[in-house]
């Protein structure tokens, strides 16, 4: 370690990663924050049952056209990231609260989640970035409570209801949008740009055929894929499996919305454990006995639908732990065997891919939801596992 390196990271304020967490954690809230209130929307609005997957896609390819153009702009290298995450955090907000003046209908609806996934591509990157600006030591174990904060945001909009029976849609809409305002101001006011801001990356849409011609990069990428076609379909379908649950088996009182949170929040401790054995392990073994998991999750979930309802819960838990744990290792290997000159294209064409399947995986398992028996729809989500192990079996 240089003099200089040293010297900067001893001068690194102790407060600095944890503003940066709790800020992703609420800024990152408006992920599912249409979700939360969509039981209450399809009540009061007459939205078919289907909406639960047409509106999550929608956020899932506005981040995916949010992320192409900011990549392609070089906005968080032309502009300061903090002040990235604060605009994009107050647009995103406003386009969540303009939900509540907007006129009932799918179609404003769909408009404006995908309005609030473009402006998510200005927060979960640029967070990455901010954090990579002050940690070079320990930047792994930085990533993996970013990634952590992400999931357990994703879940904090389910939270709401479920602590709160008599809290309106209109109120939760109204408290994530508050929180993630002021996600955007503390790393604004709290977080400058670290010592360590990465320099230019720019896109290069024409070093894609080159990134792909690496065996190792394919790897990464395929299996972080096949992840990503059992993550987000997952969990935008949580709480309909669990009220399904619910109603197969008699539980009126189990409160769907409190559960929603535990099984997606869990995911935060499989990418924390999982960046620390990393370390120690590689991210390669982490990824692949995680993905392993998840899939046989898959596999054995029409069982499960026969087990009581303590082993049901404790099922959705371990399946909540795993299926986002590979996720930052799929995403450091992508790093890792990309060519250096390209790692920021190879990046973000991974992960725009990687969302673009998510938002395929959600349809199919909104059409799948009006022909199956609910204790069967998770199996369509096994082939993602099964592509993912044997693509990146060969990094083991």
């Amino acid at each position: 370690m240089s003099a200089a390196h040293g010297n900067a990271e001893r001068e690194r304020p102790a407060w600095i990663l944890p503003v940066i967490v709790l800020s992703q954690f609420a800024a990152t809230s408006l992920w599912f924050a249409g979700n939360a209130v969509l039981p209450d929307l399809q009540a009061s609005w007459g939205l078919p049952a289907t909406a639960v997957g047409t509106v999550t896609a929608a956020v899932q390819m506005g981040f995916v056209a949010g992320t192409l153009c900011f990549a392609i702009l070089s906005v968080s290298d032309r502009h300061p990231p903090p002040t990235v995450f604060l605009c994009c955090a107050l647009a995103g907000a406003a386009c969540n609260l303009a939900i509540l003046a907007m006129p009932a209908g799918l179609g404003p609806l769909l408009a404006l989640r995908f309005a609030t996934g473009f402006f998510l591509a200005g927060i979960y990157p640029v967070g990455m970035k901010i954090a990579a600006s002050w940690y070079r030591d320990g930047l792994g174990r930085a990533i993996g409570y970013l990634v952590g904060a992400l999931v357990v945001g994703t879940a904090f909009p389910h939270l709401l209801p479920g602590l709160s029976a008599g809290l309106d849609w209109q109120r939760v809409l109204i408290t994530v949008s508050a929180i993630a305002a002021a996600g955007g101001l503390a790393i604004y006011l709290l977080v400058p740009a670290g010592p360590y801001l990465p320099g230019r990356t720019r896109f290069d849409i024409r070093a894609i055929p080159r990134i792909f011609r690496s065996r190792d990069l394919r790897s990464a990428a395929f299996g972080y894929f096949g992840h990503m076609w059992e993550l987000y379909a997952f969990w935008a379908f949580v709480p309909v499996a669990l009220a399904a649950y619910a109603a197969k088996t008699g539980l009126p009182d189990l409160n769907v919305p409190l559960w929603s949170f535990a099984v997606i929040a869990a995911g935060a401790a499989g990418c924390v454990v999982g960046g620390l054995i990393a370390r120690r392990r590689g991210s390669a073994p982490v990824a692949f006995f995680q993905l392993a998991c998840s899939g046989l999750a898959c596999l054995i979930s029409p069982l499960l639908w026969h087990a009581p309802p303590a082993v049901f819960l404790v099922f959705l838990l371990f399946w909540g732990v795993t299926v986002v744990g590979d996720s930052p290792q799929f995403s450091a290997l992508t790093a890792q065997t990309a060519p250096r000159e390209y790692v920021g294209t190879a990046l973000t064409i991974v992960n725009c891919i990687g969302f673009t399947i998510t938002a395929v995986s959600i349809q199919a398992l909104t059409l799948l939801s009006t022909v199956l028996d609910p204790a069967f729809l998770f199996l369509a989500l096994l082939p993602g596992p099964l592509f993912g192990l044997a693509a990146s079996r060969r990094l083991l």
